[in-house]
Order: structure tokens, then sequence, then C-alpha cells
């Protein structure tokens, strides 16, 4: 415990403390700045002996479970003094993102899209007239501190025949709470305190809008998930009804944002549906003093970006907004295993070319790195992808300075 060896030193303060004072009332200067010394000698030891005894008690006397107190306080510390980070996007690529950068800093915010249209999410749509609540219960869950089982609540689809068959909990507890509150802005605040999220989940928008895609054949299909199944390229994307109003709650955290991050996730269909929202974009590609960075998907999507390269995703996210919103672009060079390659053929998707030049070419910095995670699913891994996003943001702060 060492408990004994902190209350000696503790002791031997008190000790030095009693000499410097005999010498402090001294009439001789010298004498009394030698006291003066020993007593800021000894005060010291006192202070650093109380100090690892209450450690030492703390460690004896807390439960098993709480004995990382004082790790937990001090790492609880160091992330609210981490940068201001504004993650932007939706789906299951933004929350994988979150799950590793709120190890890095507790001052991030997601900016969500709320036009998803299938699945659950459509169904409670179309019944309680609300936007999408799907993507803000994954960044919810992402950023929990909460128990693992509450983010597993949260996640829990209900499977057996009934009218629920199909629902996720999350979706019926975020409607619910609209239903109390009466605004979806509350109910997702009063969600992310039932979670004890580390950081913001923010909509982009609060108005019940819809995704449309004019492909270049001249036809448009509007709903988020039937435009993957159109056979013709996206030429662009676009919210129904026009000009919906940004959240002001996304529009204060782009301003004070140290890094923004677009992505990872759907280009079209989780992204761009951001982006194309006029007050979004432009307050990204005027907020000068955040270091803006697009990360590429791994993999291409069918219906989407089909034969697209890193380069295309860019320029798409470009030509939706402005040259501005984006500083650099941070891509995969690792090699897809053939054996993963082949699982994805089947559905059209293949590996996104990391065409470093050309995004050079275009004028932005771009970090071209391993960043490859391959289980059940190819995507990005989540340690690699935040341990490369910080070389990446600690790099650009470094030559800021």
């Amino acid at each position: 415990m060492r408990i004994k060896r902190w209350f000696f030193t503790s002791l031997l303060g008190v000790i030095i403390v009693g000499g410097g004072a005999i010498a402090f009332a001294s009439r001789y200067v010298l004498v009394r700045v030698f006291g003066f010394v020993i007593i800021s000698c000894g005060i010291i030891l006192i202070v650093m002996g109380i100090g690892k005894m209450i450690v030492s008690l703390l460690t004896l006397f807390l439960p098993e479970g709480e004995r990382e107190l004082v790790n937990i306080l001090y790492q609880k510390r160091y992330l609210e003094r981490g940068p201001k980070i504004v993650t932007v996007g939706g789906g299951h690529g933004l929350s994988h993102l979150l799950t590793g950068l709120k190890e890095y800093s507790a001052n991030i915010t997601a900016i969500v899209t709320v036009a998803d249209s299938g699945g659950s999410s459509g169904r409670l749509r179309q019944e309680f007239n609300i936007v999408a609540p799907g993507d803000i219960r994954n960044c919810l869950v992402a950023l929990a501190d909460a128990p693992a089982l509450m983010g597993e609540l949260f996640q829990f689809r209900f499977s057996k025949e009934s009218e629920l068959k199909g629902h996720n909990f999350g979706n019926l507890f975020l409607t619910a709470m609209v239903q109390l509150t009466g605004d979806f802005e509350k109910a997702v605040k009063e969600s992310s305190k039932v979670l004890a999220i580390r950081g913001k989940v923010i909509p982009s928008t609060v108005s019940n809008v819809h995704l449309v895609a004019e492909y270049e054949d001249g036809s448009v299909t509007e709903g988020e998930a039937e435009i993957p199944n159109a056979k013709s390229r996206i030429k662009k994307v676009f919210l129904k009804p026009e000009n919906p109003k940004a959240t002001r709650e996304a529009l204060e955290a782009i301003a004070q944002a140290d890094v923004i991050v677009l992505g990872p996730g759907s280009l079209f269909t989780s992204i761009l549906p951001n982006l194309v929202i006029r007050e979004i974009g432009e307050k990204i590609a005027s907020a000068k003093d955040a270091f803006k960075i697009y990360v590429c998907n791994v993999m291409t999507q069918a219906g989407e970006t089909d034969g697209f390269n890193a380069s295309d995703h860019l320029k798409a996210i470009i030509d939706h907004s402005q040259k501005d919103v984006v500083n650099a672009c941070l891509v995969n060079n690792a090699k897809v295993p053939l054996e993963a390659q082949g699982r994805y053929k089947t559905e059209g998707s293949f590996p996104v070319e990391a065409d470093v030049e050309k995004i050079k070419a275009m004028g932005y910095t771009v970090e071209a790195t391993d960043l490859l995670g391959v289980s059940d699913y190819v995507r990005h891994d989540s340690v690699k992808l935040t341990k490369a996003l910080i070389r990446l943001i600690e790099r650009h702060r470094v030559i800021k300075r």
C-alpha cells in the first residue's frame, strides 16, 4: 500500500519546515533566505506525501471497478482539452469514425443527415411526419459513455412477427421523445443525456426533407433508399423542399471548429445531403481557421459511385458545394485481399483507387495510407483511421504555428 512511506515523507516535510522556520527567524538575511528555501522544500514534501496517501487509500477502499478513478479523471481532463472537431455525414461510416475519435477529444460535434427514407426510419417518417432518426441514433451510440448494454438496447431491432418487426428500439425511443418534447432537436439532446455521450450530435436540419437524385440520362428519383437502384450515373443530388434551414447549433459548431471532417460514408446519400443545405456548405467553405479533411471511402458503392476513383469522390463534393469546403483528402492505399474483393464483385463494388497525383493537381493536400479493415465487410479500420487523422491534424497544427 506504501502508506507508511508517504506518511513518513509528510512527517519529514513537517520537520524540515520546522527547521526552516527557525532559520527564517534569524536576523541575518542570508540565513533567512536559506530558511525560506528549506520551508518551501518541506511544504512540497508534505503536499506530495498527503496526496500520495489519499491515492493509496482510495485504491484500498474503492470497489474493484472504481480503482481506476484517478486515471479516468485524468483522461477526462485530457479529452476536454482536445481540439474542437466537427464531423459531417451519416450512415455507418460516420458512426464508425466517431467510435475512434472520441478517444482523442471530447469536443466532438457530429452533424448528421436526416434524409434517410428506408427501413425503420422510413416507416417512422411516414407514420409520424418526423425527420429520419436512424443515422442520429447510430452516432449517439457511437459517442456513448453509458454502459455497453445501453448501447446494445438502442441498437436492438425487433425481429419476431409483429407490428414492430424491423423497427429499431433507438428509433422508437427518439420518436417517443419527439412526441414528448414536441421538438426533434430537444429529443436528440435528451437522448444524449440518457446515453451520456462524449460530445454532441446535431441534425443538419429539422425540416422534413427528402433526397432527390438527377441522373445523367435526365431521369429523377426521390427518396434516399431508392436512389442507388437506378441504372444511370448520378449527375447531382438535392433536397426537397428546396433551401431547408440549417440548425443553428450546426452552424455555430462549424464556426468554432478547429477541424472539420467530411465522411466517410455514402457519398451521395450520407455526406452530400448535408452539404447541399446551402447554409452548411457556405459556412464550411468560409471557416478559414478550420482544417477541413475529406475521408474517402475504401470501396465504391453500386448505384452511387460506380467506377469512381478518390479524385472523383472529391470532385463530386466540390461540384455540390465550393472548392474551399476541403483542404486535405485522406485515402486508403492498402490492397484489398482478392478473397474479400470476390464477395463485393457480385454486388458491383470495387476498391477505390487512390489517384494521389490527380488530387494534388486539383490543389489539395492528400494523405494516402493503410486504412483498411477486413472482417465481414471491407471498411475503414477504426483504429487506423483515427491514428491517420490525428497524424494529419497534428502535422497541420505544427505547420500552422
